[in-house]
């Protein structure tokens, strides 16, 4: 296909500019490119600064969605300058797009920021394989695939840090590990080779900071490049704080068992049966306004009225089988 074969648009971008040396506000800058079908994200910052600002300054290095470096928002989706396509985006947002960095305040140079946080969080959950091993072995300590299978990908996280900086527990908490730091915990925890994980279960499952501060959005799974979906593995590390016996009895863990109990019991979620279950009945008169708003509005039933689901019996099958923990 020759060049003038390939199609093309014009795109009006808003750079996100910031010199944390000498600036004391952040500004947009317009620059009006043509893309092509063949372009991706990290393209287009190149011709910015190859093109239009030598000044223009972002992380990059493979090229090929591994070191993770790229990563930035386009309007506001995180996601990976060197995989993502821009007519997906054109397609989505259309011909006008905003490049930020992927934390506006934590910005140095432009779509550079400080990741010091990220890593922070990162490193406290021992990344890496703790084992009392041979220093010397005479062969690797290999794993059948079988029992790799049980890693669930966790071990393809690049680090590119689009989950930590899309999560809004993340925004509200600063103290929550994130879900980056999370599904790492898991990946070495789900390791049968490794021998820390009743450590990293007491660092997780830390009240405030750990896996139960997570609210369930689906925000890291949707913009994960390497497709890890964190949540899944902050769920399997639910688990085992519960297999392994440390699941503390709080709020948190009361309102999982309680979940579970509700689904059994109804096939269906009993909202003001799990209010109950979690907080107790002096926990329940702060949750009154919310009540009568769903109430008003048909969200929930009267508790007396709850109806139970027609297909009660196979779900009672699915959770008994899907269960891989005692609460």
């Amino acid at each position: 296909m020759s060049q003038d074969q390939i199609a093309s648009k014009k795109v009006l971008f808003k750079a996100f500019r910031f010199n944390a040396d000498k600036d004391i506000l952040p500004y947009y800058e317009e620059y009006k490119l043509i893309v092509t079908q063949e372009d991706v994200v990290l393209d287009v910052l190149n011709k910015i600064k190859w093109e239009h600002s030598g000044s223009f300054s972002y992380r990059r290095s493979c090229r090929h969605g591994i070191c993770g470096s790229c990563a930035i928002k386009v309007n506001g989706k995180a996601v990976l300058a060197c995989k993502e396509r821009m007519f997906d985006l054109i397609e989505t947002f259309g011909t006008e797009l905003i490049l930020d960095p992927l934390n506006k305040s934590r910005a140095i140079k432009d779509l550079i920021i400080d990741k010091k946080d990220f890593w922070d969080k990162y490193s406290s959950v021992q990344p890496f394989l703790i084992a009392n091993v041979d220093k010397n072995p005479a062969k690797e300590n290999i794993i059948s695939q079988k029992v790799a299978d049980k890693l669930l990908e966790a071990d393809y996280c690049i680090q590119c840090g689009a989950c930590y900086y899309s999560c809004p527990a993340v925004e509200v908490n600063p103290e929550y590990l994130g879900p980056a730091a999370l599904a790492k915990a898991y990946r070495f925890n789900g390791d049968v080779r490794d021998e820390a994980k009743l450590d990293r279960l007491d660092t997780v499952n830390e009240m405030g900071s750990g896996i139960w501060n997570c609210v369930k959005c689906f925000e890291c799974t949707q913009v994960c490049p390497k497709e890890v979906n964190p949540m899944d593995k902050i769920t399997q590390l639910h688990l085992q704080t519960f297999a392994e016996g440390v699941a503390d009895n709080n709020v948190a863990t009361r309102h999982a068992v309680g979940f579970k109990h509700s689904i059994e019991k109804h096939g269906l979620l009993d909202e003001s049966g799990l209010v109950f279950y979690s907080e107790g009945i002096f926990g329940m008169p702060q949750h009154i306004p919310e009540a009568i708003n769903m109430l008003k509005n048909g969200k929930i039933p009267m508790p007396w009225s709850l109806p139970k689901s027609k297909n009660l019996a196979e779900i009672k099958k699915l959770v008994k089988i899907s269960s891989t923990a005692k609460f």
